[in-house]
């Protein structure tokens, strides 16, 4: 491989770390409904475990309710149960037809463990880019045939993705923290 591949190599770990991170934070739960809150939730349906968003429509009609209609109405129990398991802190209304998922208000010390938990997500987000970062510069250092001059300047190459990146996932936390904050 050569020095540019090698820096594009770095660039696209760097680049999965960020989406990752932002994944994670679509299934945080702040103030305001969101069908991303459940993407974690897998349902136990015909034998497998399953994502709640493959056997049943999620929805947030209301900024503080969501609503899931199962497919097959046999699995209402079951998604009820899913619900309940994870840790949410959600709990899921039946009415034969659908799902109602009220969102209780945020109390502050609820709030204070979510920005832990969403710290704890950024610095594993840092984590995959310092690697990247490592990764990227040890094999530029072990590239033959190249002066040392070329070496030098793919490495800075890879030091600045390596800051940028992580001004995007600071920038991402730092809004994630304030909509978590917002009462």
């Amino acid at each position: 491989m050569t020095l540019p591949d090698h820096s594009k190599h770095a660039k696209l770990l760097m680049d999965k770390a960020v989406e990752a991170v932002k994944r994670e934070f679509a299934t945080v739960r702040t103030g305001k409904a969101t069908t991303a809150l459940l993407d974690l939730v897998r349902v136990e349906a015909y034998g497998n475990e399953m994502p709640l968003n493959q056997v049943a429509s999620v929805a947030a009609p209301e900024p503080k309710l969501l609503t899931i209609q199962p497919w097959d109405r046999s699995l209402m129990k079951a998604v009820e149960k899913a619900i309940l398991a994870s840790d949410l802190g959600l709990t899921p209304s039946n009415d034969g037809q659908i799902i109602r998922i009220p969102l209780p208000p945020l109390t502050e010390e609820r709030r204070k463990e979510l920005v832990k938990v969403v710290h704890r997500f950024a610095e594993e987000g840092r984590v995959a880019i310092r690697h990247a970062r490592t990764e990227g510069i040890n094999k530029i250092k072990k590239t033959e045939h190249v002066s040392d001059d070329e070496k030098k300047h793919a490495e800075k190459d890879v030091q600045k993705l390596h800051d940028e990146h992580m001004k995007q996932i600071d920038d991402v936390l730092k809004g994630k923290e304030s909509e978590i904050l917002e009462v």
